[in-house]
Parts: C-alpha cells; structure tokens; sequence
C-alpha cells in the first residue's frame, strides 16, 4: 500500500514554532520546575502530574526539532497524523493536571511560598493545554488541508484519542487494586476498560499508518462492529461498577467517609472512595464517547464511502512513487 508523508512549508514551521511550540515548551517546563521545586512537600499529586508536564515537554521539543530539521518526510507514517494525535493527547493531558492538581492538591495547602508555586504550576499548565488546543485549531492551515478532510480526520482522530485517554486514568486510579480484587463482577469492568483500551489503541495505530484508505468501506464496517462492541462492554461496566462499589446491600459504601485519607485536609494517598467515584464518573464519560464514535461510523456505512483526502493530495500519491511523498 502506498504510505506518503505530508509537512508544512518553512515559513509554517518557523510561524508555528513561534507562535504555538516556545510557548508549550515554556510552560511545560516552568510547570514541571516549579512542582520540582517544592521537594517533598509536592505531595503524590505532585509526583503524577510533574511527569505528564515532562512528557508534553520532550514530545513538543522532538516534534519541533524533526520539523526544523525537515526530517518529517523520513517517516513512513502521514505525519499530519502524528501531529494531531499528539497536540490532542497533550491538551488533553494539560487539561487534566490543570483540574485534578488544584482539586485534590493545592486547594489544601497552606498559605505562603509552595502554595505560590503551585499555583503558578497550575497556571502554566493551563496556558499549556490552551496553546495545544490552538495548534490543533490552526493545523487545517499549517497544513494546507481542505475542510472537510481537516474536520472528519481530526474527528476521527479526537474521538480515539479520548477513548484510550480516559481509558488511561481510568487505570490510573485502578493501580488501587484493593478497589476491584475482592469481587468478580469488578473485575469484569477492570476486563471491560482493558479490552476497549487495546482496541481503540489498535484502531488509533491503523489510522496513524493511513490503512483505512484502502479499501474504504470494510475499514468503516470494521470499525462499526468495533465501536458497537465497545459500547456495549462500556454499559455493562457503566451499570457494575456503581452497583458493587455503592450498593450497600452488594458489599458497597454509600457514603463518602470522613476519616483516614477521607478527610479534608493534605494527605498523601488520594481516597479510595473518591477513586471508585471517579472510575464511575469517567466510565460514564467514556460511554458517551464511544456512542459518538458509534454514530460516526454509522453514518460512515451508511453513505457508503469513507472520506477521502483531498483530491490534490491523491494525485500527489498517484503520480509518484509508492513509498513517500513529499507535499
């Protein structure tokens, strides 16, 4: 199968790399070195965040670094792909650190020079999550992409990277075995988030290595039968999870206690009822994403084609070698 590659122009790299890339390598650096600054006292919420501001650091910096130097055309992979995946993981994932830091850290701080930094921390990060949304807004021109190509793959491209990113906090706050070990139904929801997770995982890398242009209409019903697998696992874990974790009558607590890491002050352990909370909560989010991603690929079947790139773009593929094109 024909692969091909696709960049920016140098002017749109060097507009990117200014307007949007310094920008999320400096906020995800201040944001990093200000948690790191507050040593011991930066808590276990501390020690989670500090390195998804680290990731989003050396994955913008290699990014920015390949596209200067011009080396995007050496991947066989279409590299608009990469970049949008990542842009949306990254924001996503700054979003995330932004919320859940505050929420459950420095709200319980007191006042004086950490509480500062922390706040700052979180500051940064959300200026970070903000300039990763507008690369993703403004790639359909760095990229020279037409809209509807631009809409439909990065669609396409969100829904998946939502799916296998609230999959990932999910087992974030399941690393607490003693949330699901003592009983078989849990465990099954456990079995559900882990099922749903590769398969999303492994439609994501499909659609990073361009395979569902060829041939159009089985990728769009494969990808239906996956998506309506998907949703159907997620309801039966949507209807579990809550019912054994806060049923009282099947072993659950219904209410949240106050004492032990319950209580409202800092602790170092998050609290494990708040952690089956939030497993319901985002087992419930994830279910509606799946359902979106459910009706795109319906309505995918139902007209019958898949979109296709942009008619430029094809004629680029066909009238040049099979193994990359550079645009």
């Amino acid at each position: 199968m024909p692969t091909w590659s696709t960049s920016p122009s140098g002017d749109a790299v060097f507009s990117v790399c200014c307007s949007v890339r310094l920008p999320q390598l400096f906020c995800t650096c201040v944001a990093f070195s200000l948690a790191a600054d507050m040593g011991i006292l930066r808590g276990a919420i501390g020690n989670w965040a500090m390195p998804f501001w680290c990731v989003c650091f050396a994955m913008t910096f290699i990014i920015s670094t390949v596209e200067l130097c011009r080396l995007d055309s050496e991947f066989p992979f279409f590299w608009y792909n990469i970049s949008v995946t990542y842009a949306c993981y990254a924001a996503l994932i700054c979003l995330s650190a932004s919320i859940i830091y505050p929420i459950t850290y420095v709200q319980f701080l007191p006042y004086g020079p950490y509480r500062d930094r922390a706040i700052a921390a979180t500051a940064f990060s959300c200026i970070a999550s903000v300039q990763y949304v507008t690369e993703v807004a403004r790639m359909r021109d760095w990229y020279d992409l037409e809209d509807i190509f631009f809409y439909e793959h990065t669609t396409r491209a969100l829904l998946k990277v939502l799916e296998t990113f609230v999959a990932g906090v999910i087992f974030a706050f399941l690393s607490n075995t003693s949330l699901y070990l003592h009983q078989p139904a849990l465990e099954w929801c456990v079995a559900v988030y882990s099922i749903c997770f590769i398969l999303a995982a492994v439609v994501l890398l499909l659609d990073l290595a361009e395979w569902e242009y060829m041939p159009p209409r089985p990728f769009s019903i494969f990808q239906l039968v996956l998506s309506l697998l998907s949703v159907l696992l997620y309801i039966s874990a949507v209807v579990l999870w809550p019912l054994y974790q806060f049923s009282e009558e099947l072993g659950g607590q219904p209410q949240r206690p106050s004492d032990g890491d319950c209580r409202d002050e800092l602790t170092h352990d998050l609290c494990a009822w708040d952690q089956r909370l939030a497993v319901a909560v985002l087992t419930a989010i994830n279910l509606l994403v799946y359902v979106a991603d459910l009706g795109y690929w319906a309505r995918q079947v139902s007209v019958g084609t898949e979109d296709q790139p942009p008619d430029s773009l094809l004629l680029s593929v066909e009238t040049s070698s099979p193994s990359s094109v550079v645009l």
